[in-house]
């Protein structure tokens, strides 16, 4: 029986340990969703262009702007707004969306390269709900310098300090706690002063726009701004999500067909075991006859026995299977957070209970067909 459990043991470990890991792996994808802030991005409408004479690459051309006009938001802005209206059957007038415009530019600060990013401090706080201070306040003037946490180790930079570039000059009032993401290091600055001191007045980089829900239609706000404002390219971030989603499932699918050729080598093993345990207790099953019972009494001995190797077998499956995630788990996806899932307990001992009873009728009914004579003859 420990032997057929083993079978059961090993299958149902696997199945939990790639539910289980592919929960983890779910819930890590949807909270950086969350975490990334807006519900689709805009970035200038650029296509590269291979130049060839014959057979022969001359390189590849850039088409199109690399900045996107500032003149665009408000449309930007109606489209959004009106077709969130449209979805939630919201009158209210007034703006909805948050729309969080961007300018990145390339510097120079104490011999060090330093992204330096244009924002909308008022518009850039919605969007990025984990930005937490570590020390100093938030931008409330058109001179002040929000650091990231690496940038300002990198810069010795401190709370207080001026810091200039392209001839203008700003005072750091913040450092952001680190996030572990590009913020880390960069550098923030309100957006017209970007813009003045580089020359590119009316110039923005990309947009970011978070929608009032996630229940929003951002797949259709992106298709009405791709259709109808030229020069830009909305992406709805759910729509990369679904792409990552989706080669999860296909790669979850693969994972649980090679867990249910597993099952399957664990039901016949189940399989062998009860039918070497019926040839071993043939004179006991004869005497059993002997004495009177019936064919579904010897029948029901193996279906127990069946069961009990399923509820052994899917307990230690589910309890080998969490294990198993926690040690493949961040090794699949990096930074996933393991938790034993309590909902696959039922689901790993009805499959393991399941394929135990079924892999057991079979040498039930072969127990049901031995004869009393057959028995004494193995006397």
């Amino acid at each position: 029986m420990l032997y057929a459990a083993l079978g059961v043991v090993i299958g149902t470990m696997t199945v939990v340990a790639i539910l289980t890991t592919t929960l983890a792996g779910q819930e890590r994808i949807y909270n950086q969703l969350e975490k990334y802030g807006p519900n689709l991005t805009i970035v200038p409408a650029i296509s590269n262009l291979d130049v060839n004479i014959g057979d022969l690459s001359l390189g590849t051309l850039t088409i199109g702007e690399n900045y996107i006009s500032e003149e665009k938001l408000p449309q930007i802005r109606q489209i959004a707004d009106s077709k969130i209206r449209e979805a939630l059957n919201i009158k209210d007038e007034g703006n909805i969306a948050t729309i969080a415009p961007k300018l990145y530019v390339n510097t120079e600060l104490k011999g060090t390269s330093v992204l330096v990013v244009g924002i909308d401090p008022q518009e850039e706080s919605l969007i990025k709900t984990w930005w937490r201070i570590k020390e100093g306040e938030y931008l409330v003037a058109t001179d002040q310098a929000l650091v990231g946490a690496v940038a300002s180790d990198l810069l010795k930079l401190n709370v207080g300090d001026r810091i200039a570039f392209n001839g203008s000059e700003v005072t750091v009032v913040g450092i952001l706690e680190e996030a572990g993401s590009n913020d880390d290091y960069q550098v923030f600055v309100p957006i017209p002063l970007l813009q003045k001191s580089f020359g590119k007045e009316g110039l923005i980089s990309s947009i970011d726009v978070r929608a009032l829900c996630n229940a929003c239609p951002v797949e259709n706000i992106a298709d009405s701004i791709n259709n109808n404002i030229p020069g830009i390219r909305a992406v709805a971030v759910k729509q990369v999500a679904a792409t990552e989603m989706g080669m999860m499932d296909r790669i979850n699918k693969l994972m649980l067909a090679l867990a249910g050729i597993t099952l399957a080598v664990g039901l016949f093993g189940v399989v062998n075991t009860m039918m070497a345990s019926v040839h071993e207790r043939i004179k006991d099953i004869g005497i059993m006859r002997a004495v009177g019972a019936s064919g579904r009494q010897i029948s029901k001995i193996f279906v127990y026995e069946a069961i009990m190797i399923g509820i052994l077998g899917g307990t230690f499956g589910y309890i080998a299977g969490t294990l198993l995630a926690y040690l493949i788990g961040p090794i699949i996806f990096e930074g996933a957070i393991i938790s034993y899932a309590p909902q696959y307990l039922p689901l790993s001992l009805i499959l393991a209970t399941v394929i135990s009873v079924i892999a057991g009728l079979y040498p039930a009914f072969r127990a049901t067909r031995i004869k009393v004579a057959d028995s004494f003859r193995s006397l």
